[in-house]
């Protein structure tokens, strides 16, 4: 038997059996992994509790034949507790998980820069530090931009003209020039563009300004380029609710950036 301990992010969990689960977790050290956490689902389980999605925990784990085995549950953060009351943060948390769990195909190959995003992304969710429809889209820019999809926004994707320019292709990478516009491309407003390129940066001040369509114009082509990528559809990304006006947010100042903890995860969807 090989003990091993990490750090992991719960990502999603399924039944197994009459007691037991099977937990999908993105580990700091190992990647995506799958376990088994035995007895899980009785009501007198030492653990069975932080062994939810978004919980982000310290485990032990042995190796099993064809699934590993969490021996031991430690939890760090209890994200869930400020999600579930809020139904935008809770959307939008799912989402980063759905993405984080399909942007991270491959068992066991580290994926360290985006477990920090994750963490960091849930962390600002839960203490409801900035608007969760752009923290959704940050991770999202910053979680294709580690997995080596990163969208050109300020420059042609095809032949590196610089930018802005007017035209946006999801297969063509992003941003095109005229001379390289493929048919079927789009053409946001210059001040999405500005947005989109805002949240890869973590130029905060900026993206808290833009406009309401200018959010929801961006969160379409974040959408379409993740959905691209990965083959497939995120459903999570279908309940995320979008603001529709322009109102300053939060609306209650004690949830201010102000009021970011000392502490935070250094990663950067939580600057």
């Amino acid at each position: 038997m090989s003990l091993y301990r990490d750090t992991g992010v719960v990502l999603r969990v399924q039944k197994l059996g009459e007691a037991d689960r099977i937990i999908t977790l993105l580990t700091r050290r190992h990647g995506k992994i799958r376990a088994v956490g035995k007895g899980v689902r009785r009501t007198m389980s030492r653990f069975g509790a932080r062994l939810e999605p978004f919980g982000h925990v310290d485990l032990q784990l042995y190796t099993g034949r064809t699934l590993d085995v969490v021996t031991q549950v430690q939890t760090l953060d209890a994200f869930g507790a400020g999600l579930v009351g809020d139904y935008e943060r809770y959307t939008a948390a799912s989402a980063v998980l759905e993405a984080a769990d399909r942007l991270t195909p491959e068992e066991r190959t580290p994926a360290m820069r985006i477990y920090l995003l994750v963490v960091g992304a849930l962390r600002t969710l839960a203490n409801g530090e900035r608007e969760p429809t752009l923290v959704l889209d940050a991770f999202l820019l910053r979680a294709m931009t580690q997995a080596g999809w990163a969208p050109a926004l300020l420059e042609c994707a095809r032949c590196g003209e610089p930018g802005p320019h007017r035209a946006f292709n999801v297969p063509a990478g992003g941003s095109v020039c005229p001379t390289c516009r493929p048919p079927g491309s789009v053409s946001p407003a210059p001040e999405t563009l500005e947005l989109l390129a805002a949240l890869l940066h973590g130029d905060w001040a900026d993206a808290e300004a833009a406009s309401a369509a200018s959010r929801r114009e961006g969160a379409g082509l974040v959408a379409a380029h993740v959905q691209w990528h990965v083959e497939r559809q995120l459903r999570s990304l279908a309940l995320v609710d979008r603001p529709g006006d322009d109102a300053p947010w939060p609306a209650d100042p004690e949830h201010g950036a102000d009021n970011a903890s000392a502490d935070a995860d250094p990663s950067p969807v939580a600057r």
